[in-house]
């Protein structure tokens, strides 16, 4: 699932970037008409204008990317979505009495990260209280990487799009510094080249402050989870081997 993500996502930035890459060299290519005019080694607009482009548009659709795996994870692990609360009533209820195939309809029912290890505690109880709880456990881990899915995404994101910006301060600097050194330049370069250098470095600390938030928000919120889980499906089975003691 991740890999097919992760591949869709490789395909749609190539898809976005072909044309901006097109676009540019089509840019700094000179035309036969451009080749019989006198040549001015002042930087075009049309080339700076492109590269511009193609940095603002990658930003762009890496904050798409990162907005979308923030609203994503951020509805997957609401508190009611992992431990929904009727199951967890229905196990306060069930858990002291012999009916517990009802009590792993329940789980079936609310099918959950919190749902899945309690009615897999269920279909362990023939084994001892130890080798029920190590198993758990090792169950549990699976169920943590999966409300972490995505997460890698956000931290991409956030290490990515600082980078992006910077590459466009210091293709605004270059351009700037180009014009600079030419003999009555148009005003109108500098303020290009500084445009670029400011607007991507912008964009991409707005882009990345939100991803690392949402990383490190979602990842407290999975350890806060996966401690409220650990801690019902502990009390389920000291409830159970204590009854069976």
């Amino acid at each position: 699932m991740t890999r097919r993500l992760i591949l869709n996502l490789l395909l749609l930035l190539a898809l976005a970037v072909s044309p901006l890459c097109a676009h540019a060299a089509e840019s700094a290519t000179p035309s036969a008409k451009a080749k019989s005019q006198p040549v001015d080694d002042t930087p075009t607009n049309g080339k700076s204008s492109s590269m511009k482009t193609a940095i603002i548009a990658l930003l762009i659709l890496l904050s798409i990317v990162g907005l979308t795996f923030i609203i994503e994870r951020g509805l997957a692990l609401r508190t009611h979505k992992i431990i929904p609360p009727d199951l967890r009533n229905a196990q306060s209820q069930l858990q002291d009495t012999e009916d517990l195939s009802t009590l792993k309809a329940y789980c079936q029912h609310f099918d959950s990260p919190y749902g899945r290890l309690l009615a897999y505690a269920i279909d362990n109880r023939h084994l001892p209280r130890q080798e029920n709880s190590e198993s758990l456990q090792t169950r549990a881990r699976h169920e943590i990487a999966q409300m972490e899915r995505g997460l890698v995404v956000l931290e991409i994101t956030t290490g990515i799009a600082p980078l992006l910006g910077l590459v466009g301060t210091i293709f605004g600097l270059i351009s700037l510094f180009k014009a600079m050194g030419i003999e009555g330049a148009d005003q109108s370069h500098f303020a290009d080249g500084i445009s670029i250098a400011l607007q991507a470095t912008l964009l991409g600390l707005v882009i990345a402050i939100p991803s690392l938030a949402a990383w490190s928000l979602y990842n407290k919120r999975i350890e806060t989870l996966a401690i409220e889980i650990e801690s019902h499906c502990e009390e389920f089975l000291r409830h159970y081997y204590n009854r069976a003691d």
